[in-house]
């Protein structure tokens, strides 16, 4: 077997070394990983699509389309409005790939629970519990309908989502409010006080905000993201700069709308004391702008990464609806007093759609500061970005890094690169206590697990007729 023979190469190795240092001499340990993870049949297919030509092909027009497309801020609208299904039935979207009730993660039920609540379709959280187990109540991934969500990424039909369209290929995509840190929804919080400041988002500020976003005409978001970066973003746990600068356009258009000074002052306080408001309006550009890349047949690109808080999924351009999911990896991250890793729910969230797109986690050295709340050292920080490009079909010359000599931000996850290499995508983000209700105890770095990309070389090269058990070899 291939594992034994390497066992060998091992010991021969380890041998060679004592010897050389015996001579007084120095020996440098190369870092080696098999390709695909060890698994010969995965091992087979990247080889298989390695410059395969029908690949390359669909890698430029999926990357071309993503390069091209050019998200817009539109409009606030309830979710019922922008999503028919949600009028039609009981249905709660939730972030990652599909999941069951029965086996949803602590968080994600906390949220669901008060989702339910708050559309009044039960009086308390157990009740809600209750009727989410019975089978009333349908759910779905966001992803599903154009709409992503962070953390426990719940989206209901009464909910006020931003409205994100793609000017060039006309594609719409939504996300939901951003609460605020603490004891939100999105960690699965569901008190009394998340109940009441999500009545006011549903009301009171989603009314003064969507005649003002009206107003703006079509607020272009991608000059918007690149001077974030410049500003020391990186457009997922830090959006200090771009919330000041969606601020900046959404007062005037605040004032020029008309609520009167009580409703502006509050819209004026929540947003101005939530550094995060932001980061939903990042993520409804992110899905736009990959939305706009799916779809393209052979195409290894990926365009959505994502998790529920037991698994974490990826979608594929070449291979449509489909996810690959592998379990969700801890989260490697600073706590707040009193938590630690026991406490950590799994990795949870859609907002790995930033990092998808080049923002985030592959976007960090433009954030050196992000390290105060995730962890590591600024140092960290640029490394993080400079490896990701080994792992991507192209920069995205939008988006550059002061860090790094204004260089663009690696963008275009290769599937295949990712397997041959064993570089996993760095995500940050957020870490929510595993049980329902108690929100969020600190934030951190994680990895999209390996197997998620090792199944989805098989699926395209199955795609193409070159699979391990397909006869015949790649041209």
């Amino acid at each position: 077997m291939w594992s034994e023979h390497l066992d060998v190469v091992n010991v021969g190795l380890a041998g060679f070394g004592d010897d050389i240092r015996a001579a007084g001499g120095s020996v440098t340990t190369l870092d080696w990983r098999p390709p695909a993870g060890g698994d010969p049949a995965a091992a087979l297919a990247l080889a298989r699509l390695v410059r395969h030509p029908e690949v390359e092909r669909a890698n430029q027009v999926a990357f071309e389309r993503y390069l091209s497309a050019r998200p817009v801020l539109t409009d606030v609208v309830p979710a019922k409005e922008a999503i028919p299904e949600l009028a039609a039935e009981r249905l709660i979207l939730h972030s990652g790939p599909p999941i069951a009730w029965e086996r949803m993660a602590g968080p994600v039920k906390g949220a669901i629970a008060g989702a339910v609540v708050f559309e009044g379709w039960a009086r308390t959280p157990e009740q809600a519990a209750e009727l989410a187990a019975s089978g009333a109540i349908s759910f779905s991934p966001a992803h599903h309908y154009g709409a992503v969500g962070p953390m426990a990424g719940v989206i209901s039909p009464s909910m006020p989502v931003w409205v994100v369209r793609d000017a060039t290929s006309g594609n719409l995509a939504y996300s939901n409010f951003n609460e605020g840190l603490g004891k939100v929804l999105r960690f699965g919080a569901n008190g009394p006080e998340v109940l009441d400041r999500l009545r006011w988002m549903g009301t009171e500020l989603a009314t003064a905000l969507r005649p003002a976003v009206r107003r703006l005409d079509g607020l272009d978001l991608k000059p918007l993201i690149g001077q974030a970066l410049h500003m020391g973003d990186e457009v997922h746990n830090r959006n200090a700069a771009a919330t000041g600068l969606l601020l900046k356009q959404l007062l005037p258009a605040l004032i020029a709308t008309g609520p009167d000074n009580a409703v502006l002052r509050r819209a004026a306080e929540f947003i101005t004391g939530n550094d995060h408001f932001f980061l939903n309006v990042s993520m409804a550009a992110c899905k736009a702008m990959l939305d706009a890349a799916a779809g393209v047949p052979h195409s290894s690109m990926v365009t959505a990464m994502a998790r529920n808080g037991v698994n974490f999924g990826i979608r594929v351009s070449g291979t449509g609806d489909r996810w690959f999911q592998a379990p969700a990896n801890p989260v490697d991250g600073l706590f707040f007093p009193g938590y630690g890793l026991d406490d950590a729910a799994p990795d949870l969230g859609d907002s790995a759609i930033t990092e998808t797109a080049g923002l985030g986690g592959f976007a960090m050295a433009a954030s050196p500061a992000i390290v105060k709340f995730v962890g590591g050292t600024p140092a960290d920080a640029t490394a993080h970005s400079r490896r990701m490009r080994e792992i991507t079909i192209g920069t995205n010359p939008v988006f550059t890094l002061p860090a790094l000599d204004f260089g663009a931000s690696a963008a275009g996850i290769d599937v295949r690169a990712v397997a041959d290499t064993g570089i996993q995508p760095v995500i940050n983000t957020g870490i929510a206590h595993k049980e329902a209700g108690v929100g969020q105890i600190g934030a951190g770095v994680t990895t999209a697990p390996l197997p998620c990309f090792t199944q989805a070389v098989v699926a395209l090269a199955d795609g193409l007729g070159l699979a391990a058990g397909a006869a015949g070899a790649a041209a």
